[in-house]
């Protein structure tokens, strides 16, 4: 497949409830999207990064200097055979996973369309149906909190994960619980937390919690090691992995009992499709976290929610619960059954949305109508923002 350009769009998506988590609040996402012409095929991918350096080192500002000055150069104007081939070729520039996962997953997809074949398919998945789980962050109050755990459980949604910090943990824990004992219930403190805290955390066991997700720094494996030999709860890895070296070595330290893939966050499919696997000979499940993603985004969550050992919910909710969605925004398709909430994977090529042959008119409409400027590099490049 030879790569023709490279466009990137910038869309403004107003999110539906505010979402905060212990290093912010945020109202509106900053969207980066690649569209990729390739054989004249035109595939899409997203990237991740927030508008600040908070969840990462990455954010919106670096991955479009990284994507115009060195990852789209190294891509342009090549023939490749797979999305495998994309690590090789942009290995030179180091980190910088989210904005490298958006030119590797738009790769990913042409291929399946290239080959006729689903997304989820050439992944390697299995699954027909994927668990939805949703998470909650932090609001005004616990009143507020109780309504929207409602909310969703009225939805169908099988597992709430509460954002947590100091102050705002144990109290909604013993609330939520009240209410609803037996639902599929988890945390995230997104690295809040330290070893001072562990008599703190060990009060988290009573809450039988699925999950404490990174409770501790965000580029730690052996302090989460001493905290799990402590606690009932199983610690769940999420920004602390990058890789599959980074996973086996979390396992084998005894870091974590389960695993969070984001596929930004790792580099894009091939690296997540390894760490997949390196959980799976070990016997740690994995589940597919979010990023607030826009319709593009959700939709390579779910063909990688379909590998076999992702047996735990994701937060692979509909785009319109977090986003306002305009007629120009497709959300990835899915199908819901009273009480259990479920996506179902599609079989048609490529991505498998039902508005796969749509979406490209519609997102280019949609980025032209908030375009800023046009900037661009070559007569290949395109850089809408």
């Amino acid at each position: 497949m030879y790569i023709e350009s490279i466009t990137m769009h910038e869309l403004h998506m107003p999110l539906v409830h505010f979402f905060e988590t212990s290093f912010g609040r945020t109202t509106e996402r900053r969207v980066l999207l690649v569209e990729l012409k390739l054989d004249g095929i035109s595939a899409w991918g997203e990237c991740v990064a927030g508008e600040h350096p908070y969840y990462s080192e990455e954010s919106l500002e670096t991955a479009w200097y990284v994507i115009q000055d060195e990852l789209a150069p190294a891509l342009l104007g090549r023939d490749i055979r797979s999305g495998r081939d994309v690590p090789d070729l942009l290995k030179r520039v180091r980190g910088h996973r989210m904005a490298k996962a958006s030119l590797e997953n738009a790769v990913w997809e042409a291929e399946a369309e290239a080959k006729g074949v689903p997304l989820w398919n050439l992944l390697g998945g299995v699954r027909r149906e994927i668990a939805c789980g949703v998470s909650l962050g932090i609001q005004n109050s616990i009143e507020q909190l109780l309504s929207k755990t409602e909310e969703e459980l009225a939805a169908g949604y099988q597992r709430i994960k509460l954002k947590c910090k100091p102050g705002w943990d144990l109290k909604i824990f013993e609330r939520v619980r009240a209410r609803w004992p037996e639902i599929l219930l988890s945390c995230d403190a997104n690295s809040v937390y330290t070893l001072d805290d562990v008599e703190h955390l060990k009060q988290f066991d009573k809450f039988n919690l699925l999950m404490i997700e990174q409770p501790l720094w965000n580029d730690d494996f052996y302090f989460h090691a001493t905290l799990q030999k402590q606690l009932k709860t199983r610690i769940c890895l999420d920004e602390a992995i990058h890789h599959a070296r980074s996973a086996r070595a979390a396992i084998e330290l005894g870091s974590c009992g389960i695993i969070n893939i984001k596929v930004g966050r790792v580099g894009g499919f091939a690296e997540a499709i390894a760490i997949h696997d390196v959980a799976a000979a070990n016997n740690i499940p994995v589940w597919c976290g979010g990023m607030l993603e826009s319709g593009i985004g959700r939709a390579h969550n779910i063909a990688l929610s379909t590998l076999p050992n992702f047996s735990l919910p994701g937060d692979v909710s509909g785009s319109n619960r977090s986003s306002h969605r305009t007629k120009e925004d497709p959300e990835a398709s899915g199908n819901c059954e009273s009480l259990i909430f479920l996506w179902q994977r599609s079989d048609l090529a490529g991505v498998g949305s039902s508005r796969a042959v749509e979406k490209q008119k519609t997102l280019s409409a949609l980025a032209t109508a908030v375009s800023l400027r046009l900037r661009s590099r070559s007569g290949l490049v395109h850089f809408w923002k």
